[in-house]
This record gives structure tokens, sequence and C-alpha cells, in this order.
């Protein structure tokens, strides 16, 4: 495997930007827009070989794509009570659309409006925890019929206890994955069944800003994906809306 330091590493990522259409190496495969880029840098995959590499990740993105992309997963606390399967299925679930006899518990949920089953994350800064609400008033017609089994499951009122994360929780799991990155983001393009990628532009991102996170949940840039059902609980991500990567850190450079 081939080493780098930071400067060699933009010199070459720089160089493969220049190379034109590459056809993608891992066909088929959801990130092989990144393992593309890890096999023309001779990397290992998620093992980018420079000084201080914990610090140091590699996120490549289709410019064309509107998919979120997950940042990371961690399930509400407090975690004793397994909120997802043990609460939220059982009294704000509702039937699946597709397998007989089971709950289905999805949403996507951020801190600029409520979903139309009146879920919403609120920001707590006072007591340093981000939380998840619900609020029957908000509810949309369209699901009067789960609201009124919520009122007999649950009752109508906000949930009790919220599920929440803590700042120093939070914080530590997101500054994690997230530290400082190398951004490259690419053009694609199919030619007889085989995708293209052109690799177009290049930013580093350095020091992720907890605040700045904060106000992207807020702002709905962040938002946060339960997707559950009967006897499977997908877990819980905090996801990414596309071009918004570079919101969440003190300082963006900008190579090509």
């Amino acid at each position: 495997m081939k080493t780098y330091t930071k400067e060699t590493l933009i010199a070459k990522l720089v160089e493969v930007t220049q190379m034109g259409w590459i056809r993608n190496a891992r066909p088929g495969n959801a990130g092989g827009i990144g393992n593309t880029l890890e096999d023309i840098l001779g990397i290992e995959e998620n093992n980018l070989p420079i000084p201080n590499a914990a610090e140091w990740e590699l996120k490549c993105q289709r410019i064309t794509t509107s998919s979120l992309t997950t940042l990371f997963h961690m399930e509400p606390s407090p975690r004793a009570l397994k909120f997802v399967p043990e609460i939220f299925l059982p009294l704000y679930g509702w039937k699946h659309r597709t397998i007989a006899n089971e709950m289905s518990f999805r949403q996507t949920i951020h801190g600029l409006a409520r979903s139309d089953r009146g879920f919403g994350v609120i920001i707590d800064r006072q007591n340093r925890k981000v939380l998840i609400s619900f609020d029957h008033s908000v509810v949309g017609e369209k699901h009067k019929d789960w609201l009124n089994s919520v009122g007999g499951r649950s009752g109508l009122h906000e949930i009790d206890p919220q599920p929440y994360w803590g700042f120093d929780d939070l914080h530590h799991k997101a500054g994690t994955k997230l530290l400082n990155c190398f951004y490259i983001r690419a053009k694609t393009k199919r030619e007889k069944r085989k995708e293209y990628f052109k690799y177009a532009s290049i930013l580093i991102l350095e020091r992720f800003d907890f605040e700045k996170f904060l106000k992207a949940i807020e702002s709905a840039a962040v938002l946060i994906d339960f997707d559950a059902r009967t006897h499977h609980n997908h877990g819980t991500k905090f996801r990414l809306r596309q071009d918004r990567l570079p919101d969440l850190y003190e300082t963006v450079r900008q190579i090509v």
C-alpha cells in the first residue's frame, strides 16, 4: 500500500482530476466512486495512509446525486429503554405497507418543521440535548386513523420520557467521524452500460464545528432517520443533504 504526506496526497488528487473519465472499478457497489479513487491511489478501503491518518477521511460524492449521505449511526438515550423497538414501534408505529402482520416506524425528521405525523427535533442548548418531540396537533388529516390509535396506545401528549442525544456524546461521535476530510466530488456518465467518473472538485475541510452541526439540524441540512419494523431495526442515522458537508467545518479550502 502506498503512503502519502498530506502534500503528496493533495498533488495526487489534483493529478486524478486531470485524468478525465475513469471507469467505475466497482460496478454495482454504492460506494464505487470512493472505491475507484482508492484503487487509483493504491490505498485500502477507509484507510488513509498519511500522518495523523485517524484524523482524516476521504469522502466522495457524485455531483448529480440528490440522495442523503449517512454521517453515522447512533441510537437515542436512554439507551437502556431501547427506544425504537420498545417504544416507537409499539406505541407510535403503523402497519407495514408490504409485510403482513408487521409494524413500521419510518421517519426522517429535523429541526426546521415537523413531519406530517407530528415528529420533530428540538435543540435544547440549556440542557445540552438534542430531543425528539411529538405534537399531535400538527398531524396531517390523512393520518387521522393512525393518530386515533396512538391516542389509545400512548395518549396524545409529548413523548415521556423523551428520547435524546446528549451534546457531549453526540459531539464525540460526530467529531470522531467528521474531524477533517478531503471532500471529492465527481461527475458521472454511462456508456454501453458502463459507468464512468470524472473527479472534478476537491475541498479540504478542517476542524469539525459542533455548533454548526446543531444549526444544520435546525435548518434541515442534517436529518435524523428512523427506519424500523417489527423484528428488525435498521438503526437510527444522522444524514446530510447533498453539498452541505462544508457547512459543518471551521475551515474550507478549495484545491480544484
